[in-house]
């Protein structure tokens, strides 16, 4: 934390600097200045920027002006527009530097860390300050800009229901936090190059990259790895199912289809997920409907158009039936990321993640043993059973016999999935 001069004073200063230099771009503003000043209907931060009252209330947690002014004589407040501004420039950036703290504060902000590295003023780098700040892309309100101004084109509206929007600030679920085999790993890492590389890849001429294709059982991290790729990436998520385009929109599937991956380019960077991916087959093997076949078609199309390298989208198809999809769909996609039932060192190390919070003495290796073929949503769920029931009896730590009665209360009601209709 920063001491209140300090914060008022870079406040101003990086206003300051960004109205006067034009190169600095609204990612060079630190993310809470960002946010705060951001314009949805500009899709930006617009210049001049002015700083009140109520800017310097809700980012310095500045209540009382006089004090300020006593304490920095190189501010000043304007009564007509009630706004607070820099009288001597040069006194502020010397008042700055020589805080105990400005050296840390110009590091960390990069539009002051491109002002006085440009000047020769101190040994500080502008792209080793853009590390510590958040691309526009990660936040809500750059997501809600398009998602405004494509609520207000024809039909627009009726697309975004289509589509559930996540920016990566709003997701929890990291790459960290899961349990990936090292084929999984390695793609995750494939994809982040060529977002970096892109420029050369486009150069090259290698463009069929970025369509993946994640196929495994329900429960097993697809949903989830493609959030956390979306958080890793920093960009956001377009989720979407086929079998609700069609459902829903049957007689504009085809056409809906085309503007969902309009969309997901005008987003660009994003990724575009696309869940149920196996009802393609589905349709292709149906002679109810020609409007299911042209949808087919159409997305089919669809994903050839598309391109992380041309477009900066990433496109990723997730299956639980990989079986019914026959070799037109296997075509698209450039890499199978496979997600198997995870094996007995897989379950422990995610119930390690899950158990990491909670207090109490169990053995995860013990319960890994007597929990094959779970996916991690099983685990998940064996968990929360063991919670709650605990919370019955007003209890907040748990022990290895509570996890092992979920276990078995877990496969009772996986029992009843199976049992036939007629036996019942």
């Amino acid at each position: 934390m920063y001491d209140k001069n300090l914060e008022t004073t870079g406040l101003l200063l990086t206003v300051e600097i960004y109205n006067r230099i034009e190169e600095l771009q609204v990612d060079d503003l630190l993310t809470v200045l960002r946010k705060h000043y951001w314009d949805t209907r500009e899709k930006n931060v617009k210049r001049p920027i002015d700083v009140t009252i109520r800017d310097m209330q809700e980012l310095c947690a500045i209540e009382d002006k006089d004090e300020v002014l006593k304490s920095l004589p190189f501010l000043e407040f304007e009564e007509f527009g009630s706004t607070f501004r820099i009288t001597v420039f040069d006194l502020a950036v010397k008042w700055v530097t020589k805080h105990e703290q400005g050296m840390d504060y110009i590091k960390s902000n990069p539009v002051l860390a491109y002002y006085f590295e440009k000047n020769n003023l101190l040994d500080v780098s502008y792209e080793e300050s853009k590390k510590y700040n958040e691309p526009k892309e990660v936040s809500r309100q750059w997501a809600d800009s398009l998602i405004s101004q494509i609520g207000m084109e024809k039909n627009g509206e009726d697309l975004l229901k289509l589509v559930h929007v996540l920016v990566p600030e709003e997701i929890d679920q990291t790459i960290d936090k899961l349990v990936l085999n090292q084929d999984q790993k390695d793609e995750i890492e494939k994809m982040i190059k060529a977002l970096q590389f892109r420029d050369y890849l486009k150069r090259i001429g290698l463009l069929e990259i970025g369509k993946l294709l994640f196929v495994g059982p329900p429960g097993t991290g697809k949903t989830s790895t493609a959030r956390a790729m979306s958080a890793k990436l920093e960009i956001p998520i377009l989720e979407v199912k086929l079998s609700m385009i069609t459902d829903q929109y049957l007689g504009e599937t085809a056409k809906n289809i085309d503007r969902v991956f309009d969309l997901a380019k005008k987003m660009n960077p994003c990724i575009l997920f696309i869940d149920e991916f196996d009802f393609l087959a589905k349709t292709r093997s149906s002679d109810e409907h020609a409007a299911l076949k042209r949808a087919v078609n159409a997305l089919l199309k669809a994903i050839d158009e598309i391109s992380l390298i041309k477009h900066k989208v990433l496109l990723i198809a997730a299956t639980n039936h990989p079986q019914l999809l026959d070799s037109a769909a296997w075509r698209r996609f450039d890499d199978i990321v496979d997600f198997p039932l995870p094996d007995e060192k897989m379950r422990e190390a995610i119930l390690r993640i899950v158990l990491d919070e909670i207090e109490g003495t169990f053995d995860p290796a013990k319960i890994a043993t007597i929990t094959e073929d779970y996916s991690g949503s099983d685990l998940r769920m064996v968990i929360r059973e063991a919670v709650l029931t605990a919370l019955m009896d007003e209890r907040t730590i748990l022990d290895q016999e509570d996890l092992i009665r979920a276990v078995g209360e877990f496969d009772k009601r996986t029992a009843l999935k199976y049992v036939p209709i007629d036996t019942l």
